[in-house]
């Protein structure tokens, strides 16, 4: 059986004030999920390739929903998770997060070279997932190590569903200034620096 797409919804948070300090470039962190038909509920399967295949179609979703949610801003910063419905287990989100799923993601943020931070876990109805962020073309910028805590509907994901979850975001932290490598100084083409 396919990932049928049940739903979809976006969260947009924009931060503009930390700590009394007024930031000139507001900070925009969206989320973009999908409740998907979770294909292995209740049982266990050693192969786990139909999920992986059939998950480039959400995440091609899912990166339209997140840019459109953007509202035109740069994207400088992105994450993906999972959330397995009760009938699941954790492995089934990560077979539907792989390279496969996230593909679209990075041509839709006009490419990207960093991998993906993620985080996936089981969970009943109504769960909290905190997504990670980095920087999408080089891991050690420091100032962009965030996250999003995304709040799933009262009934999602049902057993027999994962919550799909793509996050974005405009620019670093506010007021970060732990040192490191600075987003303007990306020179390598590595993924790193």
């Amino acid at each position: 059986m396919p990932l049928e797409v049940r739903r979809w919804f976006s969260v947009v948070e924009e931060k503009a004030v930390e700590n009394g300090r007024r930031s000139e470039v507001p900070l925009r962190k969206v989320a973009a999920v999908a409740i998907v038909t979770n294909p292995y509920a209740g049982r266990y399967e050693a192969d786990l390739s139909t999920a992986i295949a059939d998950s480039e179609a959400v995440g091609a979703l899912l990166s339209r929903v997140a840019i459109e949610a953007m509202g035109g801003m740069a994207v400088e910063s992105y994450g993906k998770g999972g959330v397995v419905g009760l009938h699941g287990e954790q492995e089934h989100a990560n077979a539907m997060l792989t390279t496969t799923f996230a593909e679209p993601l990075r041509l839709a943020v006009g490419g990207a070279l960093a991998w993906i931070p993620s985080f996936t876990k089981v969970a009943a109805p109504g769960g909290i997932i905190d997504v990670p962020l980095a920087h999408k073309d080089a891991l050690y910028v420091r100032s962009h190590y965030d996250g999003m805590t995304v709040a799933l509907p009262p009934d999602s994901p049902a057993p027999d569903e994962v919550a799909l979850i793509v996050v974005l975001a405009n620019r670093g932290r506010l007021n970060a200034r732990v040192g490191g490598l600075k987003a303007h100084e990306i020179a390598a083409r590595d993924g790193l620096r």
